[in-house]
C-alpha cells in the first residue's frame, strides 16, 4: 500500500502529517550560518548516516546539541569498525578496545573498512569530529570518552566470545548484557549529560542505573523482536535461545509455516520480557525537565511501544522487517511533547495489545499480570480517581509527575495555538475550493 493511500485511510494520520510539516515549528533555529567548516560537515555526516536522528538532534537545545551529535557519529564510527566484517580480528579487536585513546589526537582516521561499507565516512573524516569535540566542555568530552571506553571493549569481547558467534545470544541475563552494551550505554552517557546540563532531574544518574538502562534496553529489545527475518538472513541472531528454545529446537525453524504459531507465541514470550522495562521508561520520562531533551527522549520511547504493539502476536515478522506507517510516525511525534501525552500513548498499545491477547497462548496469564502492573504504575503517575477527601499518595513517581507537569502546562498552547491554525488553514482551502467549483459550475 502506497504512502498516499495510508494517509487516505487513515485521515488523523494525515492531519499530524501535515500539521507537522507545515505548522510545527522547532523549539530552536537551526542556523548553522555562523558554523566553523568542521562542524558543518559533522552535521553533514550525520544527516548522511541517519536521516531519523538528524531530525532530531537538530532540534534540540543549543547547550546539547553539539554534544549529542558527536557522540552520536563517534558511536556510529565504533559501530561502522564492528560491523564489517572485512576487517581482520587482529586489526579490529584492538581498535575497539582503544577507540576511545584516539578522541584524545588532534588528527586521525581510519581508511581500512571495506569500499561497501556505507558509513565509513565517518571514519575516514574523523578529524572533523575531533576538532569539534575538542571544542565542547570538558565535562561533556569526559563522559563520550568513558562510554565509548566501555562501549569499544564490550564490543571487542563479543567478537572474541566464541560461543556468541557461533549460537547467538544465550540465555535472558546475556541478552540484558548485550542490550546493554550496545543500547544500555548510550542511555548511561545520554543521562549524564541531561543532568550535567541542568537539564534533568540530579537524581536521574546517582539513584538508580535501571531506570536510565531501562530506556536503552526497551529500545533494543523491540528493535531485535521486530528484525528476527533480517538478522536471520545476515547469519545473526539475538533472541536469547532461553526463550526461544521452549517453543523450536532451532530458530531457523520459526521461518517455515508449520512453526508459524510456536514462533508467534516466541514473539509474545519477549514482547512479555520488553514490557518490564515499562514502567522505568515512563519514570526517566518524568524526571527530565528541558523541553527538547524531553522530546528527544520520547520520540523513540513512543515509536518503540507503537513496534511492539505491532509485532505482538503477528506471524510477518517471521518472514518480514515490519514497521509501523509514517502517519503514525507523524501522529506519535506530535502527541509525545507532554509526559501526559507519553502516557495516553503507552495506555493505548498496552490495551490494544491486551486486546488481541489470544486466550491459549502459553503466557497469557503474565503477558495480563504485567499489563495490569504497568497500568496500576500509570494510576499512581497522576493519582486524579481518588475519593473526595483523600490524599493522594506522594510517591516518588508521584512527585516527579508533579514536577513534570509545570513544564508540560507551557507545551499545551502551542498544540491548542497548532490545532487553532490547521483548522483556519482547511477553511480557508475548503473555502476557496467551494468558490472555485460553483463558480465554474
Amino acid at each position: 500500500m502506497g504512502k498516499l493511500s495510508q494517509f487516505l485511510l487513515h485521515p488523523v494520520e494525515l492531519k499530524a502529517a501535515l500539521k507537522l510539516k507545515f505548522i510545527r515549528k522547532p523549539l530552536f533555529s537551526q542556523d548553522q550560518a555562523n558554523a566553523s567548516p568542521e562542524l558543518k560537515r559533522c552535521y553533514e555526516l550525520l544527516g548522511l548516516t541517519s536521516r531519523s536522528f538528524a531530525a532530531v538532534i537538530m532540534e534540540l537545545h543549543p547547550e546539547m546539541r553539539n554534544a549529542i551529535m558527536l557522540f552520536y557519529l563517534i558511536l556510529r564510527a565504533l559501530d561502522t569498525i564492528e560491523d564489517d566484517m572485512s576487517i581482520d580480528p587482529e586489526i579490529k579487536v584492538p581498535l575497539l578496545r582503544e577507540f576511545d585513546s584516539k578522541l584524545d589526537l588532534e588528527n586521525w582516521s581510519f581508511d581500512g573498512n571495506s569500499p561497501t561499507e556505507k558509513d565509513r565516512c565517518v571514519l575516514v573524516e574523523f578529524p572533523c569530529i575531533l576538532k569539534e569535540l575538542h571544542k565542547l566542555k570538558a565535562e561533556y568530552q569526559a563522559v563520550i570518552k568513558d562510554m565509548t571506553h566501555k562501549m569499544g571493549n564490550g564490543m571487542a569481547s563479543y567478537i572474541l566470545d566464541e560461543n556468541f558467534n557461533l549460537n547467538g545470544v544465550s540465555t535472558i541475563k546475556d541478552y540484558d548484557l548485550y542490550c546493554h552494551y550496545v543500547a544500555g550505554l548510550v542511555g548511561d552517557g545520554l543521562t549524564q549529560l541531561f543532568v550535567l546540563a541542568g537539564f534533568a532531574s540530579e537524581d536521574l544518574y546517582a539513584e538508580s542505573t535501571q531506570t536510565f538502562e531501562g530506556m536503552g534496553l526497551f529500545l533494543q529489545k523491540t528493535n531485535i523482536i521486530r528484525d528476527y527475518a533480517e538478522d536471520l538472513e545476515d547469519g545473526r541472531s539475538f533472541w536469547p535461545k532461553e526463550v526461544w528454545s521452549l517453543y523450536a529446537d532451532k530458530l531457523v525453524d520459526f521461518s517455515r509455516p508449520e512453526n508459524t504459531q510456536a514462533g508467534v507465541n516466541c514473539i509474545n514470550h519477549l514482547v512479555l520480557n520488553a514490557l518490564s522495562h515499562v514502567e522505568d521508561v515512563l519514570l526517566y520520562l518524568s524526571s527530565v525537565h528541558e523541553q527538547s531533551s524531553f522530546q528527544f527522549c520520547a520520540i523513540p520511547q513512543v515509536m518503540a511501544v507503537a513496534t511492539l504493539a505491532l509485532v505482538f502476536n503477528n506471524p510477518d515478522v517471521l518472514h518480514e522487517n515490519v514497521k509501523i506507517r509514517k502517519g503514525t510516525t507523524c501522529y506519535l511525534i506530535l502527541q509525545s511533547r507532554t509526559l501526559r501525552g507519553c502516557v495516553e500513548i503507552f495506555q493505548y498499545y498496552l490495551r490494544d495489545i491486551k486486546k488481541r491477547l489470544p486466550v491459549e497462548d502459553p503466557n497469557y496469564l503474565k503477558i495480563n499480570i504485567q499489563i495490569g502492573k504497568i497500568e496500576q504504575y500509570i494510576e499512581g503517575m497522576y493519582q486524579e480517581q481518588l475519593p473526595a477527601g483523600v490524599a493522594p499518595n506522594e510517591t516518588v513517581i508521584y512527585k516527579k509527575v508533579q514536577e513534570r507537569t509545570v513544564y508540560d502546562s507551557k507545551v499545551v498552547p502551542k498544540q491548542v495555538d497548532e490545532e487553532y491554525q490547521f483548522n483556519m488553514a482547511i477553511t480557508m482551502v475548503l473555502t476557496v475550493a467551494a468558490a472555485i467549483f460553483f463558480y465554474l459550475k
